[in-house]
């Protein structure tokens, strides 16, 4: 039941942080979206499916340094390059638990797919990426890992946690994707829904995962 109520609170809290970002009203979007993320935290902290404990701690350790990299990235200065340093320790964090959870195990065919897409993406955005080049290289690396760990634990376990957080890891990489064309290649309509919806539905499903 506490489930329950904590995830109708973090979707409308996510439906009006959608809102804000559509309607670019950007106090109510201080409030919502950095709100959202504690509540999934706090669904990250129930238990229910049967996971280590520092599957779970790794995965709170994760939300937190994203709800951080959220805070920097809607700071009215340009805290880009503070935002993604937060969301790459996020993800390092994700890496961690995956991989716990599968005994290190990682499957090498899963990752093919996963390289020729950040190779692609890196195609796109390098002539406008600048002093930010290694950086992201660096963020696209970890995010991939982290993508390939989520796969490769659902291809061991088949468990319906593990369906969870593999969905979310893989939702994860889209919204960053989003995120990067439109921040590197040229503002889009539409963008911010695409960011966000698909971000907070990510952190969801890997929360659930616990």
């Amino acid at each position: 039941m506490l489930v329950a109520i904590l995830i109708a609170l973090a979707s409308i809290s996510a439906v009006l942080a959608v809102l804000a970002a559509s309607l670019n009203q950007r106090l109510t979007l201080y409030v919502f979206k950095p709100l959202t993320v504690v509540l999934i935290i706090l669904i990250a902290l129930q238990s229910d499916y049967p996971v280590s404990s520092f599957y779970r701690q790794a995965i709170v350790a994760g939300l937190i340094f994203s709800l951080a990299g959220d805070i920097f990235l809607m700071l009215p200065q340009d805290r880009f390059l503070q935002g993604l340093i937060s969301f790459l320790i996020a993800h390092l964090f994700y890496i961690a638990a995956f991989l716990s959870e599968s005994g290190r195990a990682l499957f090498v065919w899963s990752l093919i797919p996963l390289l020729i897409y950040g190779v692609f993406m890196l195609s796109v955005l390098w002539p406008r990426l600048g002093k930010l080049k290694w950086a992201v290289i660096v963020y696209v690396l970890a995010i991939l890992t982290m993508g390939w760990a989520a796969v490769s634990r659902w291809i061991l376990t088949r468990q319906e946690g593990s369906a969870l957080a593999m969905t979310g890891a893989l939702l994860f990489i889209a919204s960053d994707s989003v995120l990067a064309l439109d921040r590197f290649k040229g503002r889009f309509r539409g963008a911010q829904f695409l960011i966000l919806t698909t971000y907070f539905a990510a952190q969801l499903l890997i929360a659930l995962s616990t």
